[in-house]
């Protein structure tokens, strides 16, 4: 199965590396292919591989067995996530692990703290019922760049987002004010941030919380940015062209935020 892996690669990378990497001799790989046919399940094997390649480049090298596995059933494939995952660790593909979150949250304020109407109450049944808000920074070497984002916390779409050099009040509503651009008409909402029942509490705001762990495991830690417009347009794209309308997201049966929306209006309308 491994030579068969090796043949099915050989034109995107080296022969030697692959066999070193499958611990393989590279003149067996040589002999097997001048004569020795593969077996049924080796062949399969090796299209299953290509495919699961083709899965984890499309999720930017995020993705790891399960969501990879989801986007192999969601094409037809019958497969096991054992199977995935075995045939990604002979590629050398891995998804992304996250870092050890940090707070960025100042409880030293003196200002008044509003009270926690959310109260932790994450699952909402429709969409613009809850939105939840937050900020974090990301380095570059030119400094700090601030970002805000807002959650619609029934399908954790982005809704909003903004970026400065800092972080002030204006970052935050201007992130707002590009949410309601998005999502006019609103009316009723719970706009909820951070600052709840106790302060510096991290699990009052535990989704955005866990955006921001996702954004920097996927994105900021594996790139340098040399400057701060080079950062927000690779935000922007992630946001935009990946997060939204392609990441699968696990509390939502492992659909992105725009298919979970589209999703539930298809079935609002069929009833």
């Amino acid at each position: 199965m491994r030579l068969a892996i090796v043949a099915a690669e050989k034109a995107l990378y080296p022969v030697r590396l692959l066999c070193r990497c499958l611990e393989v001799s590279r003149s067996g790989f040589y002999a097997w292919l001048r004569g020795r046919p593969a077996s049924m399940r080796a062949r399969a094997d090796a299209q299953l591989s290509v495919e699961i390649a083709a899965s984890h480049a499309e999720s930017r090298k995020t993705y790891g067995s399960l969501r990879s596995l989801r986007d192999l059933r969601d094409s037809g494939r019958k497969v096991s996530r054992k199977r995935v995952a075995r045939l990604m660790r002979h590629q050398g593909l891995a998804g992304c692990r996250r870092r050890r979150s940090q707070r960025t949250t100042d409880s030293n304020h003196p200002f008044r703290v509003a009270p926690n109407v959310l109260m932790r109450e994450f699952q909402v049944e429709a969409p613009n019922v809850a939105w939840a808000t937050d900020r974090t920074y990301v380095w570059t070497q030119e400094g700090w760049r601030y970002l805000a984002v807002i959650l619609d916390l029934f399908s954790r779409r982005v809704v909003g987002f903004s970026m400065s050099d800092r972080i002030t009040r204006q970052l935050a509503l201007d992130a707002l004010r590009e949410a309601l651009v998005h999502r006019p008409g609103i009316v009723d909402l719970i706009h909820h941030s951070d600052r709840g029942s106790r302060r510096g509490d991290g699990w009052d705001n535990a989704v955005v919380e866990s955006f921001f762990g996702t954004l920097k495991a996927e994105l900021v830690h594996r790139w340098q940015f040399a400057t701060r417009e080079a950062a927000t347009a690779a935000i922007a794209d992630s946001i935009e062209n990946f997060y939204n309308p392609r990441r699968r997201h696990s509390s939502l049966g492992y659909v992105s935020p725009m298919v979970f929306e589209l999703q539930h209006a298809t079935a609002a309308l069929a009833a």
